[in-house]
């Protein structure tokens, strides 16, 4: 399945894993890689730049096929040393970084001059005509489905993937609420050049997540999700448990802060969770598309049943329902 990102970024099939907090490790990404597939380290999760370094180095050992690094630029009162961060990802000879949060413009001529292809994850169009304009390679176009932060429009992948691939040249990654060959599918139909999973790559046997998380997200339907920080105009959508309910109760008292919340929403509750499998020990991302996920595959497996299920489904139904139109 040969599209624009997979002749630009030099991988095999045009599916991505992108940078998820305390999930984006070595493990699953040279296995998301050595898939076929392209994979991003996340930048934030390694404490400091130079365990960063050793994370990439990590992978290295276990892949010899690309992957990438995300970096997330956030608003913070004390925010992490970008700079230096982005330093050594150029120093570790990574040729591809995923950026999300708030503009990389400062970021890219420092990823251009060092060969580095960027993709930009947005929320919107308009965000996506912005991160062209400002010379990213590609865009990474997140619907409402999406786990973590869909944006305050609410639109739905249906709607914001064609109207994105409308209004830009550049490749358009589709993201949010898709997990299988019929995501795939859609997302290419629609007119995007590849997908983007976070959740469904969570739920796989390299993922670095307890197994407690898995389970749970097998079991979880499409409903089982929640949205925090609406009142915040920072949305985001999580795992519905104890701690995500409680949140949504505050908010829905009207007159909450974010001081009011601050210890529940804590990063590293949310840590605890990935790694204990304690699943109302914090809040934990998952997107709607869990309702369509029923086991947890090794990523090998994953990929290959999405690629050969998609190419059945062009060549076979929809080919059928061409054909007989003629």
């Amino acid at each position: 399945m040969r599209t624009r990102f997979t002749e630009v970024f030099g991988v095999e099939h045009p599916i991505v894993q992108g940078g998820m907090m305390w999930v984006g490790r070595a493990e699953l990404v040279a296995a998301v890689a050595n898939s076929g597939a392209l994979g991003f380290i996340t930048a934030l999760t390694q404490p400091t730049p130079e365990d960063l370094v050793k994370e990439i180095a990590r992978c290295r050992d276990l892949t010899d096929k690309p992957f990438g690094v995300n970096l997330t630029i956030l608003p913070s009162i004390t925010p992490p040393p970008y700079a230096e961060y982005r330093q050594a990802i150029v120093e570790s000879g990574i040729k591809v970084v995923e950026t999300a949060g708030s503009n990389p413009v400062d970021h890219l001529p420092h990823f251009k001059d060092a060969g580095v292809k960027v993709i930009h994850k947005c929320t919107s169009v308009r965000h996506a005509i912005k991160a062209e304009r400002v010379g990213v390679d590609a865009v990474s176009i997140d619907g409402f489905e999406c786990a973590g932060h869909p944006g305050e429009d609410d639109v739905p992948g249906l709607v914001l993937i064609p109207a994105a691939t409308a209004q830009v040249r550049i490749p358009v990654i589709a993201s949010g609420g898709i997990a299988d060959a019929r995501g795939l599918v859609a997302a290419l139909a629609l007119g995007a050049e590849g997908v983007n999973m976070g959740t469904r790559f969570m739920c796989t046997q390299e993922s670095p997540v307890a197994d407690e998380v898995k389970r749970q997200i097998v079991a979880n339907s499409e409903l089982d999700t929640k949205l925090i920080f609406r009142t915040l105009r920072n949305t985001a959508r999580v795992a519905s448990n104890a701690v995500s309910s409680e949140v949504v109760d505050i908010e829905s008292r009207g007159g909450a802060t974010f001081e009011d919340i601050r210890e529940l929403v804590a990063g590293a509750r949310g840590r605890k969770v990935f790694e204990d499998g304690d699943l109302d020990a914090g809040i934990w991302t998952a997107g709607q598309c869990q309702g369509l996920i029923d086991d947890v595959p090794t990523v090998g497996e994953l990929v290959s049943r999405m690629v050969a299920e998609a190419e059945s489904i062009i060549a076979g139904r929809l080919a059928g329902i061409a054909g007989a139109t003629r």
